[in-house]
């Protein structure tokens, strides 16, 4: 039994190690407790989160307005890259409130705003270029 337990931790620091990542500690044979772990320290403070994966991205874009459909309150805009969103260039359509629908025309070269969910997007301020 101890010759399992041996292998499967040296066959899972083995793994760990082939992926960069530092080992956990083995399991002892003796105690069947695991060994305590390293102390982290240093400066942490800038060590920045894991994003909320139901947070809103915020983004910047520029392009052109090709079509506002104020009834169904959006806006489509032919854009280039939005490296927040990893998005390459391409026209799609984006929720907007009346006052950014009511701000440009079709044809007008814009800066906007953007607030990404998920593949939900929406314009939150908009100025022509």
């Amino acid at each position: 039994m101890n010759h399992a337990r041996l292998t499967i931790a040296l066959g899972l620091a083995a793994l760990t190690a082939a992926c960069g990542k530092k080992a956990e500690a083995p399991v002892a044979t003796e105690t069947n407790e695991a060994e305590p772990a390293a102390t982290m320290s240093g400066d942490m403070g800038n060590m920045s989160m894991a994003p909320d994966a139901n947070a809103a991205i915020k983004a910047k874009g520029h392009g052109t307005v090709t079509a506002i459909d104020k009834a169904a309150g959006t806006i489509t805009l032919d854009h280039g890259p939005i490296p927040e969103a990893k998005w390459p260039a391409m026209t799609m359509a984006f929720k907007a409130a009346p006052s950014i629908t009511d701000a440009v025309k079709v044809g007008d070269k814009v800066d906007f705003d953007l607030s990404l969910k998920g593949s939900d997007g929406e314009v939150t301020a908009i100025a022509k270029q």
